[in-house]
């Protein structure tokens, strides 16, 4: 226990846990998780109680066991090990090998342990007991540093191997929603509750569906698990009925942690067809934007168990930001896509890994039904207030963390009635703006914000007016000068598309001076920069010659000269 509250206190004791304990200065390479280390004890003493706790050593009666209580060993070296892997995890570290060694067969005999205490009896109604479900625990979080990863490893192959089957799983969710949970709950008096042992089964089932691929999914669906996972979102303050009236009943839910790998989980299914289910029901899709309120974002925040802190905000935000990116990915994926409707571009982030993106090429007739019903999911996501909720999510994390919550913002701006919605919310709010572009954004953040300018700017001139309010032009003019092409491309190709529909930027663009640098990119040595600067500088000088003033006139005629002859037939041609 000490050293499981040492771990959530203090992320570097874990290293000290995995780390040799009398390691020379001189030696070039530690290697972690081996002999002498904290967590080759632990293993070591899991192993150990292992013996006592299966079939052959109960036979034996008359054995007396030398631990006085390997039950309890068990349930607390698991949190520990499970602690270490989750605290691990939110630093950024990547293999499981920090703890199981790099050796192949330490590393199969030590999840062989945890596998074999997971399931002690082999029924599947021992994994509630304490014991069994913090070796699940265990398994789950240890393999979970593997999944960030695009590929899967060596070690992922051994583990899914040791895992139940998809229909055990499915038993498992269906017990931890039993009444006979809520007597692992009060284990050692709901003090373990912080450690949530109803994760570990959700924490398997969405290794598997990640590394499992299409069957997995396919498996998953027919058998009813996304059902069960969303039950499992709502069970720990659900509704049931009491002499013909409904009362809330207060029960043990899961853990910060257990909600991202449910969540996960249910974006790895969406594929199977269940994202009708899902995202077109109102009820549904209130109940993942209930976790984004502001006030369940300052329970987590102070949450000090796993998943807790600004870390865990950031992994639930991003978790239903996943999942409501679905069919906008889905759509921007096909190879159909026209570029002159919403950017396909826009909020890319979200399109690498995501399950949406596979659908343009293996399953064209759910792209289909997918494309026919995005007016529904509009309106849905209009009723709801995702545009709003997730615009007051980007107050809750740090400018770091903003990328995921602005791409899905990119990608709903492309939609008209998404895009009002997002405005009235304040998405143009001067000090909005200023907070993120006088903030250190990350390139893609940064870019999907010009891209938002830009394909508002496209869609209407009745959104000119909020642009010009939010300071767009001072920051365009800065943006012109940045040395990433990328960011001038970007900045051109917003100020074309603010030229489009009327002369309203005539004034502040003049009075910046943006039209000679506008022409000065057009001999940029990008080649897409240059793209998108003729196209603006052949739109801004359009704009200055139907102006009644004989000095914009003038300026007129004189950028016009100042572009490069070569690309003055071709200008007017070009288009963001």
């Amino acid at each position: 226990q000490l050293i499981a509250r040492a771990c959530l206190l203090n992320l570097s004791f874990c290293a000290i846990m995995c780390g040799p304990m009398n390691s020379s200065p001189e030696a070039n390479e530690i290697e972690y998780g081996g002999d002498g280390t904290i967590v080759s004890d632990m293993f070591s003493l899991l192993s150990l109680c292992g013996s006592y706790l299966n079939k052959e050593s109960k036979q034996n009666s008359n054995q007396k066991c030398k631990l006085s209580n390997p039950h309890a060993l068990v349930v607390h070296c698991c949190l520990a090990l499970a602690t270490i892997a989750a605290c691990l995890k939110s630093e950024g570290k990547s293999s499981a090998s920090i703890i199981l060694t790099s050796s192949h067969k330490k590393q199969r005999s030590r999840l062989s342990v945890l596998a074999h205490l997971s399931s002690a009896d082999d029924t599947v109604k021992s994994c509630l007991q304490p014991h069994c479900a913090a070796a699940t625990l265990a398994l789950s979080t240890l393999i979970s540093l593997e999944n960030g990863g695009q590929t899967r490893s060596s070690l992922c192959e051994t583990a899914l191997a040791l895992f139940p089957r998809m229909a055990t799983l499915h038993t498992l969710l269906k017990l931890w929603l039993s009444d006979g949970s809520e007597e692992l709950c009060r284990y050692n008096a709901g003090l373990l509750n912080l450690f949530g042992l109803r994760d570990g089964s959700i924490g398997l089932l969405e290794t598997r569906l990640k590394w499992g691929g299409p069957l997995a999914v396919e498996q998953a669906c027919s058998v009813g698990i996304p059902q069960l996972l969303i039950r499992l979102l709502t069970d720990g303050f659900s509704r049931e009925p009491s002499d013909g009236k409904e009362v809330l009943t207060h029960r043990s839910g899961l853990s910060p942690l257990g909600v991202a790998w449910t969540l996960s989980a249910l974006s790895q299914c969406l594929p199977g067809g269940v994202f009708r289910e899902i995202l077109y029901k109102r009820e549904h899709l209130k109940l993942l934007t209930d976790m984004l309120s502001d006030m369940h974002l300052k329970v987590l925040a102070a949450w000090t168990g796993l998943g807790g802190g600004k870390k865990g905000v950031r992994e639930l935000i991003n978790s239903v930001v996943d999942i409501l990116a679905f069919p906008f990915v889905a759509v921007q994926s096909s190879p159909n896509m026209p570029s002159t409707s919403a950017s396909i571009n826009s909020g890319f982030l979200l399109n690498i890994g995501s399950p949406g993106g596979r659908i343009g090429t293996e399953n064209k007739e759910m792209l289909k039904t997918i494309e026919h019903n995005m007016p529904q999911y509009f309106q849905v996501l209009l009723e709801v207030g995702v545009p709003g909720c997730i615009l007051r999510c980007l107050d809750n994390l740090n400018m770091e963390d903003i990328s995921r919550p602005l791409a899905i913002v990119a990608k709903m701006v492309g939609y008209r009635p998404l895009a009002l919605q997002l405005l009235r919310e304040g998405l143009l709010n001067p000090s909005r703006v200023a907070k993120l572009l006088k903030g250190p954004l990350a390139k893609e953040t940064l870019l999907d914000f010009l891209m938002i300018i830009s394909d508002l700017a496209r869609m209407s001139k009745d959104f000119y007016e909020p642009i010009n309010k939010a300071g767009m032009v001072e920051y365009l003019k800065n943006f012109l000068s940045n040395e990433d092409p990328d960011i001038r491309a970007k900045a051109c190709s917003a100020i074309g598309n603010m030229c489009r529909h009327s002369p309203y930027f005539y004034g502040p663009f003049a009075a910046n001076k943006v039209i000679e640098l506008v022409v000065d990119r057009c001999s940029d040595p990008d080649k897409r920069t240059r793209k998108f600067a003729c196209f603006a500088a052949m739109l801004l000088i359009t704009m200055t010659s139907c102006m009644k003033n004989s000095d914009d006139l003038y300026l007129s005629s004189q950028s016009y000269f100042l572009l490069p002859r070569k690309i003055k037939p071709k200008a007017m041609l070009q288009g963001p």
